[in-house]
């Protein structure tokens, strides 16, 4: 690829980035957080002389209000792999990438060693919740800058040893990443096309099983003979755990295959399944080493509707992962005031206190108190006592300024 190409791509990228900040407020939101503690890094990115880090896009577009799977977000996507890919081939393009997942590692680990240190003292300025950020923003790039290395590892492989396409693979209209399981092996391949025609009753298929976050498929039609026994139906515990054992499968096996797009989309569609199979599927990831595929997830989660959110919390609650609920809570906290109002109105009519205290908290903690003051706006009878307690539990700065962006809006 020419330089001139190499260029263009990054070019692209840095169009859409302009465009993107050009109908945001400066100094407010994350794109204020982001350009007052890296200001040179965030004018490398704006330059093109760097990428910025996918997970700071998607917080520009949350500022924007744009729904992570808009087709602004989709668009940017594709243009920040372009222009990441671009970047890293120019000489220098693999230790750099190398170098900087390193440094993610260690921070990482500083972030961690924060969070034990802050975790049950006072807290005036947020500086747990800052930790916790940095730990998440930091294990998302490191799954971000391990995905562009092995790109480039594919790419000198190309070069090295060009092997003749594969034919392609058709795949039904609107089959998404659906495959069956036998009961004895795992998954074998996720985008495999479904077996047509007649079943050998020589070679019977067990019965279908949901290898992912979706609900189980019906049987198929029975062979002729003799109708076999029932099998006990499998509890949601077992149904949970074996579909993400195989999702897990499933996710390993697309990456060696360097297909890292269908695997991200794969990861994500256990979102559309039932939340209560989440919990299952993080400890799956964690088993196999993919805890940072997890912090993704999260990510990912805290764009859903809003009803969707507070569903997904309270399944991590009752699972006894509340860090993995209050993380989702405050990656959701930066969402439009309106969509946070039906996020907390959803945990209200499950009568989920802890956790509406906890995205109150989270939400207080990274705004401004007008933007709390919006908030009430849209249910004064129920947000205004809910966010005083929650500023009253996070500071007496935090209450006495929640309480004058009240009066202003005559809300107090």
């Amino acid at each position: 690829m020419t330089v001139h190409q190499l260029t263009a791509d990054v070019a692209a990228f840095t169009g859409w980035l302009s465009g993107l900040a050009g109908r945001l407020e400066p100094g407010q939101g994350w794109y204020g957080v982001f350009a007052a503690r890296d200001p040179e890094g965030m004018r490398a990115c704006f330059d093109g002389t760097d990428i910025l880090p996918w997970d700071v896009a998607e917080s520009l577009l949350q500022d924007l209000g744009e729904p992570a799977d808009g087709p602004r977000a989709l668009h940017g996507r594709a243009l920040h792999r372009a222009a990441a890919a671009a970047h890293d081939r120019a000489p220098g393009g693999a230790a750099a990438l190398a170098e900087r997942r390193a440094l993610m590692a260690d921070e990482i680990r500083y972030a961690e060693q924060r969070i034990r240190e802050l975790h049950g003292r006072p807290d005036p300025d947020g500086a747990l919740f800052w930790a916790q950020d940095d730990h998440v923003r930091a294990t998302a790039r490191v799954a971000e800058l391990t995905e562009r290395l092995e790109q480039l590892d594919r790419l000198a492989g190309a070069v090295r040893a060009p092997v003749p396409p594969e034919p392609v693979r058709r795949r039904p209209r609107g089959a998404r990443y659906a495959w069956v399981a036998e009961e004895s092996e795992p998954v074998v391949d996720p985008v495999a096309e479904p077996v047509t025609g007649p079943v050998p009753t020589a070679a019977p298929l067990a019965a279908p099983r949901g290898a992912r976050f979706a609900p189980v498929p019906a049987d198929p039609a029975p062979t002729p003979g003799p109708a076999p026994a029932p099998a006990p139906e499998p509890d949601e515990a077992a149904r949970a755990v074996r579909a993400a054992g195989n999702a897990v499968y499933a996710l390993r096996r697309l990456r060696a295959q360097g297909r890292t797009g269908e695997a991200h989309a794969l990861l994500c569609e256990a979102l559309a399944g039932p939340p209560g199979w989440l919990p299952a599927l993080a400890g799956e990831l964690a088993a196999a080493g993919l805890a940072a595929d997890w912090a993704t997830l999260l990510w990912e989660a805290a764009d859903l509707p809003p009803d969707r959110l507070a569903a997904v919390a309270v399944a991590l609650a009752d699972a006894g992962r509340a860090e993995d609920r209050d993380r989702l809570l405050r990656q959701g906290a930066a969402r439009p005031v309106a969509e946070l109002a039906e996020a907390c109105a959803a945990l209200r009519a499950v009568r989920r206190d802890a956790e509406a205290r906890a995205l109150l908290g989270a939400f207080l903690g990274c705004r401004t108190p007008e933007d709390a003051a919006a908030l009430a706006a849209t249910d004064p009878a129920a947000l205004v006592p809910e966010l005083r307690a929650a500023a009253r539990a996070l500071s007496p700065a935090r209450e006495r300024d929640l309480l004058h962006a009240l009066r202003v809006a005559g809300l107090a």
